[in-house]
């Protein structure tokens, strides 16, 4: 059955274009995963935030697995913290 990840996260205007960087290498890696069908972006700015919401659709739970543990490494090999490369406070995952 197929599965869908859905990311929320709400950052301050100033951090979208960082941000957004980031967004396109990562839809970028995940296009390369075996099982990916599919993503989309949303945004919505208000009061001086950004509310970004991710999509991603995976073929099965086994491709959705594996691909978390493709990204997590992806990110440890790259150095990468969300937090870190942001570096704003307002920065929020939201779960």
């Amino acid at each position: 059955m197929n599965q869908i990840l859905i990311d929320r996260f709400q950052l301050p205007k100033e951090a979208k274009e960082v941000f957004l960087k980031r967004v396109k290498i990562n839809r970028e890696y995940i296009k390369t995963i075996p099982g990916f069908l599919g993503d989309e972006v949303f945004l919505c700015e208000k009061n001086n935030n950004i509310l970004v919401v991710t999509v991603a659709k995976w073929k099965d739970q086994v491709s959705l697995q594996n691909a978390k543990a493709l990204v997590f490494s992806e990110y440890q090999k790259q150095n990468f913290d969300m937090m870190e490369i942001c570096n704003f406070k307002t920065f929020k995952l939201i779960l």
